[in-house]
């Protein structure tokens, strides 16, 4: 299979001006247009995303069911390779996907994709926005599951970004991208990590408040109010780390958009 969605992942067209490709994860490669897993064929309707480390894609097979290939980083930065990071990257997050895969909550892996990939089902939903009314004790639902998560050993870490998190058509919280999640499995069970680990479990259940603030503030709670207010050290690190970052990254996609240096479909 790896070989299989290596040879299918396809170029862009010769003869265009080339971007920063080296800001995406495949470079100037895309998603193959087409996979088989099993005997199922899937195909590709639209690449959703394609950032530095990952690039994520939907698809759907012959029975009108659908999909989400995500594939990590194999492209060298400043003549670094990466495609080990991509590896690491793609066998933790399918851990992760694995220990939860009893839950309705997360979507079920599918199957490996060449060397850095994945196809995972489809969670029927739309990530949190204030265009999408949010029902009446979506938030607590939302809270449980983190707190089962926890209960497992595991911090989901991402809930600070509202589009990892899904409004099920079914009115109930969906997880996707576990790809920064943490547990004990990489250092172990030692007093640092386990620290490590419940801090970035109450991390969790802040930004699950902080996103019940923004969407349902109705139905925060005088002690949630107060909870919301207070900034975890971790998250204020987190701030001045990822705000310079994601500054820069916004100014140069819009340097390239304004010299007509356009990135290909799903660029971000």
């Amino acid at each position: 299979m790896a070989e299989a969605a290596d040879k299918h992942l396809s170029l862009d067209q010769p003869g265009k001006r080339p971007p920063a490709y080296s800001m995406r994860a495949l470079g100037k490669k895309n998603l193959p247009e087409t996979l088989d897993l099993d005997g199922v064929t899937w195909r590709l309707t639209r690449t959703h995303k394609h950032d530095f480390w990952a690039v994520t894609g939907f698809y759907e097979n012959g029975h009108g069911e659908r999909a989400v290939l995500k594939m990590g980083r194999t492209e060298p930065f400043a003549g670094v390779p990466f495609e080990w990071v991509g590896r690491w990257l793609c066998r933790r997050e399918i851990r992760f996907y694995t220990r939860l895969s009893d839950l309705p909550n997360v979507p079920t892996v599918i199957g490996r994709v060449g060397l850095t990939g994945f196809l995972h089902a489809f969670a029927p939903g739309a990530p949190l926005s204030k265009e999408r009314p949010v029902p009446d004790g979506f938030f607590d639902h939302l809270r449980g599951l983190m707190l089962e998560l926890h209960r497992r050993g595991i911090a989901y870490v991402d809930a600070n970004k509202p589009e990892n998190i899904l409004l099920g058509d079914d009115g109930l919280p969906h997880l996707i991208d576990f790809q920064i999640s943490w547990d004990l499995h990489e250092l172990g069970g030692n007093f640092v990590n386990r620290w490590f680990l419940r801090r970035l479990q109450r991390a969790d259940i802040y930004h699950v408040l902080k996103q019940k603030k923004r969407l349902r503030p109705d139905e925060l709670t005088e002690g949630e109010r107060e909870a919301v207010a207070r900034r975890s050290s971790l998250v204020r690190i987190h701030r001045v780390i990822s705000k310079p970052y994601f500054k820069l990254r916004r100014s140069t996609f819009k340097r390239l958009r304004e010299s007509g240096r356009l990135l290909p479909e799903g660029s971000k």
